[in-house]
């Protein structure tokens, strides 16, 4: 295990797929083999070698999929990072709180970015598009529980792809700091 670091945690505007952060996060579906969205881009921008290795975690330790709120790293293919770490998020629902589980996507992202000793981490908005979680809310257990979980992670980025998004991480932020 590596020491317990301060760490840094800043917001950009940027596509995921050209952060040169070590590790780069993947809002992934379980199966682990692609779909849209931030997952589509990083298959489609890491290339084949991402696929390859979600495909041998497949047939290997993974048989039935990756579960909601866990996380696993694979290369990076063709990206600017050395790996990416697939983590699954809740779908987002009105009649059931699931902000642990989020929560927890971004706990085992650390968790498992400790364990590969990387040096810094690039998160998307996990559950944000198809899965429906309301930005503002998923900003906020972002930012909280990135601050708040014990890492040896020098720096961590919460990617904004749109204004609606930085505004939501930056207001997250700013709340946290009153």
């Amino acid at each position: 295990m590596h020491e317990t670091v301060l760490m840094r945690l800043d917001i950009i505007r940027a596509d995921i797929t050209t952060v040169a952060a070590e590790a780069i996060v993947n809002a992934a579906n379980s199966s682990l083999l692609g779909g849209g969205g931030v997952d589509g881009a990083i298959h489609h921008a890491g290339g084949p070698k991402i696929l390859q290795a979600c495909r041998e975690l497949r047939a290997t330790v993974l048989p039935a999929g990756l579960p909601v709120g866990q996380a696993v790293a694979t290369t990076a293919g063709e990206l600017p990072a050395r790996w990416v770490i697939h983590t699954v998020g809740p779908v987002f629902s009105p009649n059931q709180d699931r902000s642990e589980l989020l929560a927890s996507c971004y706990r085992e992202c650390l968790r498992v970015a400790d364990e590969l000793g990387a040096d810094s981490i690039a998160f998307p908005a996990i559950s944000t598009g198809v899965y429906g979680w309301p930005m503002a809310q998923a900003a906020t257990i972002a930012v909280d529980t990135v601050r708040s979980t014990p890492t040896s992670v020098a720096q961590a980025w919460l990617v904004a792809f749109n204004q609606r998004a930085e505004d939501s991480y930056r207001a997250a932020l700013g709340r946290g700091q009153a």
